[in-house]
């Protein structure tokens, strides 16, 4: 049997427009040689389709263009991933895959196991099915399942969320091919960790195994695609292009397919993956240009390279929006880099506006010291003209914060957090200069002295990052084990970090909740991005900074 790893970008909600793609690789597929070709999870709506799986119309729709789609297979057949109305108690639906086959829905399985842990909370509009969807096709037998299903092995995870185990109940049920279609969101490091998992469940079920995982960016989300064929022995025979639609044939009986190279490193993956999500989510949204600030400094610098790789040069948008603060070297920087990547520069100086501002809020501020207000005053003029320009022309504005600045709250509201879509925002900043070295491999063009000049935000004179925070290298370190792995202060210390410091880092990162959840929505990268996969109350009085380490334990 040949089947074709069918691995599509969805537009969530573009019925047609998603359907219209599944066509087109049917027809490759069969030109291919391919007698099945499987597509991902909920390919007919996209994924996640959240509260649209609410709209009653919108659920009749997919499944009119599910049978429309099934109308089409006459001489190869496919799996493809739908919202099937539950007739019975329980939730109003079930995320389902469906073999179609002879111009029919020959078939219907139903996912077994909904994620609600991180940014999934599939149990918000999803029934649990039963693991028993094996179905009869070309002499042998399929058996169907849906992402998380393959994700409970228990050989395999020392801990699981459940107690059913779908891929061992379907091959204890005769499945001879197991096939999996997925809509597996990506952060750093789970592509080589899936395609082990996955390999380690044909081995352990001596079955092969199909994989079909969809790619592209739908708001905060990447998915990787890196669709993949195992034999009974856990040998790799196919993978599809990571970050990239692409359709790939495996033949079973030869144990052959083609087999696309991995990306170049953790650091090169990243990279690719957030040029997808700034191209994904400015497309998808209706735009076709963006502008951002340019500051000189690293962070600006970095997402300027990303937008220019994601849509080129000519829509992009720079604005330089010194004060008089700016030194020489910033605005000398900004400028060789925009030169060096080809965009446009507007530079509209704030000084007027910030004094004009000053005068105006000198009487209410009598007797009051300078502070981080007049700081903050120059952010969100700089705010204010910024949205200006993406109103006047329509353009996407992007912001430039990266991770440790959002988690610490050393960003402004209305200010440089203004925008459309934070592209850095789950980007630690030791991992910002990593990426942009790999942004100068790509398209050299960030000057040398962004790299070693002291960071800074230059809202008040001689001022730097470190004024206000520990180091980068050690703040990250802090905040990966706070915010990503939820360890507590206390463990934090018995990891040799300083307790006054860890005290103080976890301080800032509760206090800021606030801010956070006025951020634009921002591309995940790591295992626990701001947003979705972290829900946290504003309101609410546990304060662990306030006994984190009063002491070494």
């Amino acid at each position: 049997m040949r089947i074709a790893l069918a691995q599509l970008n969805a537009v969530v909600g573009d019925l047609e427009g998603n359907v219209a793609r599944m066509r087109d690789a049917l027809r490759r597929a069969k030109a291919a040689g391919a007698s099945l070709a499987v597509f991902p999870e909920l390919s007919v709506t996209g994924y996640p389709p959240r509260d649209l799986l609410l709209k009653g119309d919108f659920v009749r729709a997919q499944r009119r263009a599910l049978a429309a789609l099934a109308r089409d297979t006459r001489g190869i057949a496919c799996v493809a991933g739908f919202a099937d109305p539950n007739p019975g108690e329980g939730r109003p639906l079930f995320n389902a895959a469906a073999l179609l086959h002879g111009g029919r829905i020959a078939a219907v399985a139903h996912k077994s196991l909904l994620p609600f842990y991180d940014v999934f909370d599939e149990e918000r509009y999803f029934e649990r099915g039963a693991p028993d969807g094996v179905v009869r096709f070309g002499g042998t037998r399929l058996g169907l399942s849906i992402c998380e299903d393959a994700w409970n092995d228990k050989a395999y995870w020392k801990t699981r969320h459940y107690a059913v185990d779908p891929m061992a109940e379907l091959a204890r049920r005769g499945a001879r091919i197991l096939v999996n279609i997925s809509a597996s969101p990506w952060w750093r490091g789970k592509g080589a960790l899936r395609q082990d998992m996955l390999a380690s469940i044909a081995r352990r079920r001596k079955t092969p195994l199909i994989f079909v995982n969809q790619v592209g960016g739908n708001d905060d989300l990447v998915f990787d695609g890196r669709s993949c064929a195992f034999d009974a022995r856990g040998r790799l025979m196919a993978r599809a292009a990571a970050f990239a639609e692409d359709l790939v044939v495996v033949d079973l009986e030869a144990g052959a397919g083609t087999v696309r190279p991995e990306p170049a490193g953790d650091t090169a993956e990243t990279w690719d993956a957030l040029v997808l999500g700034v191209r994904d989510y400015v497309r998808k949204c209706g735009f076709s240009d963006v502008v951002l600030g340019l500051s000189g400094g690293i962070d600006s610098s970095l997402v300027a390279a990303i937008a220019v790789e994601a849509l080129g040069p000519s829509r992009v948008h720079g604005a330089l929006l010194p004060s008089r603060f700016t030194s020489r070297a910033s605005g000398e920087d900004a400028r060789t880099m925009a030169h060096a990547l080809g965009i446009r520069v507007r530079e509209i100086p704030i000084e007027g506006v910030f004094a004009a501002s000053l005068r105006a809020l000198s009487p209410a501020f009598a007797g009051r010291k300078a502070d981080v207000t007049e700081e903050n005053l120059q952010a969100r003029i700089r705010g204010l003209i910024l949205m200006g320009l993406s109103n006047k022309f329509g353009w996407m504005l992007l912001t430039t914060g990266n991770k440790s600045e959002l988690a610490t709250g050393y960003c402004t509201l209305y200010g440089d957090m203004c925008g459309g879509l934070a592209v850095i925002s789950d980007l630690p900043k030791m991992q910002v200069y990593a990426l942009s070295r790999h942004a100068n491999t790509v398209r050299a063009a960030i000057p040398e002295r962004v790299f070693t000049r002291p960071p800074t935000a230059e809202l008040r004179r001689n001022q730097t990052d470190q004024d206000s925070l520990p180091p980068y290298d050690l703040l990250d370190g802090i905040l990966e084990r706070y915010i990503v792995h939820d360890e507590d202060p206390a463990a934090i210390v018995r990891r040799g970090f300083d307790p006054a410091t860890v005290a103080a880092v976890v301080g800032m990162v509760d206090r800021n909740e606030y801010k956070r959840r006025q951020m634009p929505p921002g591309l995940k990268v790591t295992p626990r991005a701001f947003g979705a996969g972290r829900r946290l109350p504003i309101a609410q009085g546990y304060r662990p900074a306030a006994r984190a380490a009063a002491r070494r334990p």
